[in-house]
């Protein structure tokens, strides 16, 4: 509908109905103002599918829909259009189903891997979110319905979830918290945005005007609606003078009444009540006119996408003497342990439960995979009540002894994570571990196959000669497994976390989280990798880590430039040659850094990557465009990022760690105007503005008198730099008692007016 038609309607809306148009009708729907033609529209949980219960029902068995990887198995392919593949499907699925707007993707950033619901989340970085949730987002609403991009912001943790405060600075905020939502926002415009239930220092995400509107809707340009979480709005009228323009669930009227007195005392001006309504409108018409609703879907085409997915989700860890893939001649007979081989573990707990529409169980998988050239055995090893079973953990070592191979699958069991609540440890049940360590005494052949939301320590690593994570791999995840250990599928997953040895290791241990109401992220900026890196604690396997059955072999950087005025793209790029015998994807990364790191700075930072896929003896070309936002780091005194002169090192590799070629750039980009100088400025500001380093040779000639260094004396080299590095730090209207009367707060308010 034309803006001029939906201002008409607005102009006919009598107080109360616009008022109603600002929380939902029921638990799923927006309000229908009958009279005029509004209608409503309908949203669900969908971060990896779609979740779809009655109209007035949240927490219900859901209709059947296709269950994909979750975002934490998903970010590790680092492939954007894949995850646009499942955004289209999940798009179309909604729309067959009745559905107008997706509530997904998530795109918290992963502080902890003790978070709960880490597995709706994508990774670690904001780079990578971005690249991975404009994708799915993009596919979601090529279909005409609408995604709704979650949760905004710092919302990181489960625990106290609904109030906690969560204290950051504004550097931290900026560069890690934001940056997702900024880049998805700038990239796709979601039709909508939620808002999440925390504070964020002091002020909670739904009436936070600075985030809402400053940042979100003025700076961003965010052209959608803002949303609550469901049940987050402390204050209605506060979040709606805030940018919030819809409260869900709906309340039976109650806030819709507070809305209106607002408008009518003058708290709410009308005006900008109109406005949020007509946002809303926009929406509604825009999900309703839009829609070209396919009546059928095809599940069986879309169970075979989430198997693909699932398997370019799975991370290949560790692959000692390549005894993955399993392949005939070697092996004959494969032992299955574990109980997840029979009841895999694909999806979490909590809002984003899906009804899927089949299950692939991952022993009947590799059963057809391996069809009659091998003997494929099972064993159960553990019991589903998490107790350390001896018998079981025997039975399964004398059937390990008759094996060629031994698969174990294991991970953590559902009530270990899930909405709602955090993880307390990042240990797998004992029995698990016990049983893997025992069968790694036996034989010399073990690949254990992880299925988790979050990372887990492996205290058997070492014993080990093959580690799959397959995180949360959705419905079609056991075929996907058998695809991977059978060879048929190349696993080309990239880590997109560190995984930590301890839990002691990880950033926020010290923090996590938090007490009395109130988280502090003293970590600052040094999430996941760029925190092992300053710290130069080697986590278990670092960020951006994977194998394959191929080997990759990187040559020949190239650089447009080595000196950038970051005014227009400077292209970089390298050569990636296949030096294996069989066909493989690799990711290839590029991160940036300082080439001298200042201390509040991370060595370096993910700003790029490229999937690209080979035949055997196959080589590319690998290009990358730099450009400047890749590059700017938050500037606290200017409160906004910028991007610094100076050398910038650049690192293109097969993960955070292993890095295969570098280069050295000079940025010499414009500068900007220096920050204002007063008599609360140090020598030091003094000496590095333009106008103000004019200015400081009477405060120098003054520190010097105080070593009796009189005006005309020959001043020795040393003593004026022994002037200039005690003064440094020194407010220049100290000077005034220091010179013993030689300065004065008017020769000080006379220099100030020549640097203006």
């Amino acid at each position: 509908m034309e803006r001029q038609n939906i201002l008409r309607l607005v102009k006919n809306m009598t107080l109360e109905e616009k008022a109603g148009m600002c929380s939902g009708r029921d638990f799923w729907y927006t309000k229908a103002v009958a009279r005029l033609g509004v209608p409503a529209i309908r949203m669900t949980d969908g971060p990896h599918g779609i979740r779809m219960v009655s109209a007035d029902k949240g927490m219900e068995e859901s209709r059947p829909a296709t269950c994909f990887p979750t975002a934490s198995a998903l970010g590790c392919t680092w492939d954007s259009e894949l995850a646009g593949e499942i955004g289209r499907a999940i798009g179309r699925e909604a729309l067959a189903l009745g559905i107008h707007l997706v509530l997904g993707p998530g795109i918290n950033i992963k502080r902890s891997p003790l978070c709960g619901r880490n597995f709706e989340y994508f990774s670690e970085d904001p780079r990578l979110t971005a690249h991975m949730a404009a994708g799915l987002a993009r596919g979601i609403q090529s279909t005409g319905a609408g995604a709704c991009v979650k949760h905004f912001a710092v919302n990181n943790q489960e625990t106290d979830r609904m109030r906690v405060n969560a204290i950051v600075d504004e550097q931290t905020l900026s560069e890690i918290y934001l940056s997702a939502f900024e880049q998805v926002v700038k990239q796709v415009q979601p039709v909508a945005v939620m808002a999440a239930y925390n504070r964020i220092n002091g002020e909670y995400a739904t009436q936070h005007k600075e985030l809402l509107t400053d940042r979100l809707l003025k700076e961003w340009g965010f052209k959608g609606m803002v949303i609550s979480d469901w049940a987050a709005v402390y204050d209605r009228v506060s979040a709606l003078n805030a940018g919030l323009h819809l409260q869900m669930p709906g309340d039976g009227g109650v806030s819709d009444e507070q809305i209106a007195a607002a408008v009518q005392r003058g708290i709410i001006k009308e005006a900008h009540l109109d406005e949020m309504v007509i946002r809303i409108l926009e929406i509604v018409f825009r999900l309703h006119e839009g829609v070209q609703r396919p009546l059928q879907v095809d599940f069986d085409a879309h169970h075979a996408l989430a198997r693909r997915a699932a398997a370019e989700s799975i991370v290949l860890l560790k692959n000692e003497e390549n005894v993955l893939p399993i392949v005939g001649g070697t092996y004959k007979k494969v032992l299955v342990v574990g109980g997840f081989a029979q009841n895999p573990r694909f999806q979490g707990g909590g809002s984003s439960q899906i009804n899927p529409t089949r299950v692939d169980v991952p022993f009947e998988e590799i059963k057809k995979a391996a069809g009659g050239a091998f003997e494929i055995l099972y064993a159960q090893g553990y019991s589903p009540e998490d107790n350390v079973d001896e018998d079981l953990i025997r039975e399964a070592c004398a059937m390990a002894k008759n094996a060629d191979m031994v698969i174990v699958m294991a991970g953590l069991p559902d009530l270990y994570e899930s909405e709602g609540y955090d993880r307390r440890h990042i240990d797998m049940p004992a029995s698990h571990n016990r049983l893997i360590s025992e069968l790694a005494k036996v034989h010399s052949r073990v690949a254990v196959v992880l299925q988790n939301g979050s990372g887990v320590s492996m205290p058997w690593l070492d014993d080990v000669e093959a580690v799959l994570e397959t995180w949360l791999g959705g419905q079609a995840v056991g075929g996907a497994v058998a695809d991977v250990l059978f060879g048929k599928v190349n696993p080309c997953a990239k880590l997109a976390v560190s995984l930590a040895r301890r839990l002691e290791d990880t950033p926020a241990y010290l923090n996590w989280p938090g007490r009395g109401g109130t988280v502090r992220y003293g970590e600052g900026v040094f999430v996941g990798y760029r925190y092992y890196e300053k710290k130069k604690i080697s986590p278990l396997f670092p960020f951006g880590h994977g194998l394959s059955y191929t080997k990759f072999e990187y040559a020949a950087l190239r650089l447009g430039s080595t000196v950038w005025k970051a005014d227009r793209p400077l292209e970089v790029g390298c050569s990636l040659t296949n030096s294996g015998a069989r066909a493989g994807k690799e990711v290839v990364q590029l991160y940036l850094g300082w080439k001298t790191p200042p201390a509040h700075q991370p060595l370096k930072w993910l700003a790029a990557s490229r999937k690209i896929g080979l035949e055997p003896g196959e080589s590319k070309e690998i290009r990358f465009s730099l450009t400047a936002d890749m590059f700017a780091r938050f500037d606290p005194d200017r409160h906004k990022r910028l991007v610094k002169n100076g050398e910038y090192a650049l690192f293109i590799g097969s993960s955070s760690r292993d890095i295969r070629l570098n280069a050295v750039l000079e940025i010499d980009a414009q500068q900007e105007d220096p920050l204002p100088l007063s008599k609360y400025s140090t020598l030091a500001e003094w000496q590095n503005h333009p106008k103000g380093r004019e200015q400081v040779e009477p405060l120098v000639a003054a520190m010097l008198s105080i070593l009796g260094i009189e005006e005309g004396a020959e001043v020795k080299p040393e003593q004026r730099t022994l002037v200039e590095k005690m003064a440094a730090d020194v407010p220049v209207c100290k000077m005034i008692q220091f010179s013993a009367g030689k300065i004065s707060e008017q020769m000080i308010e006379e220099m100030i007016k020549k640097t203006e």
